[in-house]
């Protein structure tokens, strides 16, 4: 059973990331991206997971230390609600990515691989969606507004 909840979590979150890449300017897209409730499925699983072994999770998070949160990891159920909170909060991530890159115009086509890289690698991408949002947000300064009359 945590074998399929495990994979469970990354299924549940699957059909969120594939509109907001393959379907970025979908009315329907937009509805579902900027709603938090996506990640509630996943974290439904999460708590199925984390319930049994909920005496090592807590000991992992009150007082953390590598070794408890190791011992947590040894187990199946503690491995996969890790793994459906990482999920989770993956698509929370990648879904303000989304809404950002729309409000601040950055090209679905630059997005798409962005969002992939993120779904693989979250810090790395969002690490590279802020300093590209920053890049952005730096050009659109210095560009002169037209029809602005020199001072």
């Amino acid at each position: 059973m945590t074998g399929f909840l495990f994979e469970l979590s990354f299924y549940l979150a699957a059909p969120v990331w594939l509109l907001m890449i393959f379907a970025p300017g979908w009315r329907t897209t937009d509805r579902i991206a900027t709603s938090p409730l996506t990640v509630v499925p996943i974290l439904a699983v999460y708590a199925a997971m984390a319930l049994p072994v909920f005496p090592e999770l807590w000991a992992a998070v009150s007082s953390p230390d590598i070794d408890g949160f190791r011992e947590l990891l040894v187990h199946a159920n503690g491995a996969g609600a890790i793994w459906a909170q990482v999920i989770a909060w993956d698509l929370l991530i990648g879904q303000w990515m989304y809404r950002e890159a729309r409000r601040i115009g950055i090209h679905p086509l630059v997005m798409g691989p962005l969002l992939v890289f993120t779904i693989l690698l979250s810090p790395f991408g969002l690490l590279l969606f802020l300093l590209l949002r920053a890049v952005r947000a730096n050009r659109d300064q210095s560009r002169p507004l037209v029809g602005s009359m020199p001072r």
